[in-house]
């Protein structure tokens, strides 16, 4: 048991990157000791605030890295707030200490949801904080501006936010009726009519098709549509899809299918065709009813409810204690720890080192788009539900070789270094959400990050 809390301790630090400056970037140096905010009279430290900020910023960059073929692109300085003129860098950073405001807010509660850090998680901890400070260079820990008591309190405080989440949902009704949850299935086909090319004559031509098509499924309903579909036009294709059949008020406009689809669907019985085309502003439908009543599509909405109500719930609860609590934030403070586009954070893996032990300092430079900057299980662990499952593999890899350092730097344990970032030329589509630090949708495996993995 001792083990597996080390184990978890160490594989949590192993999120947070090494934090490193750019040459030139012209950062000020953090005092980590001072207090960014207080929460009903405790004080926030800010290199509390800061290792998280640059944990999130790493997940985020490695995340655009891995969408953008290597490149982040403007992330951070890029204008969120046309009112404000606040950038995702500035929102990323409000974010991330309300994010922690909410964990001394959640240990102060931990009693009344029988949760509890023991004796043996602090052994732990400490031993993993140790080994953070130990095994990061002098240059990243002053980058990060934080302290060994601060690098435990972060993760006491990420083991009490991890823990408190299913009991904070614990008292979710769990009970959901069939007629709530009924999906319908059916199939369709789309043709479509868009396009400020398409003449009037293209567009019969179209409509032409969609009513052949049409007169063949109706005179076979239960024959493969898709092959059908094939047999009018090769580029035809059926595609399956499912509603809720018993929407209710606030679900009657969720469907993303037309509504001139779903009033049509609606009104048929299962296994009929709609005995004429579907037409809407860009497309004509055939579609068919298949399963008034889907039984895996209905369990899954099931799933989907309930997992609506524990997220309503916790978000709820939360956000009423932020209000409740008695906040005060050092403004001044609060605004020398800044996330920009000159300044990266990012993680590196073992494989990654051990590459640049074998290049030269300049070859590290040129390749640095191209290393493998992190894992897709390591950078989705806290945000995206589908990987958090995969962080007990990496538990065991990540415990005995945690570290960072800056780039140029290059040791054969995992580290988060930072990367020269090129000029970027073009703002990328996507951009971060505003809620950038992470909200648990389940209960995460791993307890905080560490700086050096």
């Amino acid at each position: 048991m001792k083990e597996l809390a080390k184990k978890t301790a160490v594989a949590a630090l192993a999120g947070v990157m090494a934090a490193g400056m750019l040459t030139g970037c012209g950062e000020k140096e953090l005092d980590g000791t001072k207090t960014v905010a207080t929460v009903d009279g405790t004080e926030i430290p800010l290199g509390v605030v800061s290792l998280m900020a640059r944990q999130q910023q790493a997940y985020t960059e490695a995340m655009y890295a891995s969408f953008m073929g290597g490149s982040t692109g403007n992330i951070w300085d890029t204008e969120a707030d046309s009112e404000s003129g606040e950038t995702y860098g500035q929102q990323t950073v409000s974010n991330c200490l309300e994010q922690v405001e909410l964990m001394y807010i959640m240990k102060s509660k931990a009693a009344d949801y029988d949760v509890e850090v023991t004796e043996e998680d602090q052994e732990a901890i400490a031993a993993a904080a140790a080994e953070f400070m130990e095994t990061n260079s002098e240059e990243t820990i002053k980058e990060l501006a934080v302290t060994e008591d601060q690098v435990k309190t972060f993760l006491e405080l990420q083991t009490y936010f991890q823990r408190m989440h299913d009991p904070i949902i614990a008292d979710v009704d769990k009970e959901v009726s069939d007629e709530e949850a009924q999906q319908s299935s059916f199939t369709y086909v789309s043709v479509s009519t868009s396009g400020d090319d398409l003449t009037e004559e293209e567009i019969a031509e179209k409509k032409e098709k969609a009513q052949e098509l049409l007169d063949k499924v109706k005179e076979d309903p239960e024959a493969d549509m898709d092959e059908t579909a094939k047999e009018v036009d090769e580029s035809f294709n059926a595609l399956e899809g499912h509603f809720t059949t018993n929407p209710g008020e606030d679900e009657e406009d969720s469907s993303s299918y037309p509504d001139e689809v779903m009033e049509v669907l609606r009104g048929m019985k299962e296994g009929e065709v709609c005995d004429e085309l579907i037409e809407t502003d860009s497309s004509y439908y055939i579609v068919r009813l298949d399963e008034e009543f889907d039984e895996e599509e209905t369990e899954s909405q099931k799933e989907s409810i309930i997992s609506d109500r524990e997220n309503t719930l916790y978000t709820e609860t939360t956000e009423q204690w932020l209000e409740d609590a008695e906040i005060k934030v050092e403004e001044k403070v609060l605004k020398t720890l800044t996330i920009t586009d000159n300044h990266s954070f990012t993680f590196v893996t073992p494989e990654a080192e051990e590459e640049t032990e074998e290049g030269t300092d300049e070859d590290l430079a040129e390749d640095t788009d191209d290393e493998e900057v992190l894992t897709e299980d390591e950078i989705d662990a806290e945000a995206a539900e589908d990987i958090e499952d995969d962080m007990e593999e990496d538990a065991d890899e990540t415990e005995e070789d945690a570290e960072i350092t800056p780039t140029e730097e290059a040791e054969p344990t995992a580290t988060a270094a930072p990367t020269e970032e090129p000029e970027a030329t073009a703002t990328p589509t996507a951009k971060p959400t505003a809620t950038a630090a992470p909200t648990p949708t389940e209960k995460p495996e791993a307890t905080p990050t560490k700086a050096a993995e």
